[in-house]
């Protein structure tokens, strides 16, 4: 099947098999920072956007994606170095390995949530795990950076 799709805002054709993931095919075509973790849609590593809304891409088949946007953090480089800069200024920075999925994760939800209670924030990370610090952390981090986008957006 020749998928054609959109991403990070390039056209693109790529010929796939019909049983093909998408991280597998993302990957193939040197998206590195598409992660693979657990390979069972359970933490959140593979965490892409289609159609700007975030999906788990190791448990997605690739066709899924014809004719539709995906985005990867590279299409993101401003707002991940801003909420990279929040992380660490509330000691929740990470090992990096999660990062990009689940900062894809918190892009998707600052367009979708407004002014989101933290029991709402923790239930849209839901799937996102991180074992390197304390989702508190992450938390306020989280707040501060919606803050932000809110103030940007006035």
């Amino acid at each position: 099947m020749l998928l054609t799709t959109t991403i990070n805002g390039r056209k693109k054709e790529i010929l796939i098999k019909d049983d093909d993931y998408l991280l597998d095919v993302l990957r193939k075509e040197g998206y590195l920072s598409v992660k693979r973790g657990c390979d069972t849609g359970a933490c959140g590593l593979c965490t892409i956007l289609l159609n700007g809304s975030p999906i788990l891409s190791c448990s997605t088949l690739a066709a899924r994606a014809h004719g539709k946007q995906i985005s990867t953090i590279e299409n993101f480089p401003k707002e991940a170095k801003t909420f990279a800069s929040y992380m660490t200024a509330e000691g929740a920075e990470q090992c990096g390995f999660c990062s990009p999925g689940f900062t894809l994760t918190v892009i998707a939800m600052t367009k979708e949530l407004q002014d989101p209670t933290d029991d709402e924030i923790m239930h849209y990370l839901n799937g996102n795990l991180c074992r390197c610090s304390g989702y508190i952390s992450q938390l306020r981090a989280i707040r501060n950076f919606m803050e932000e986008i809110k103030n940007e957006n006035c």
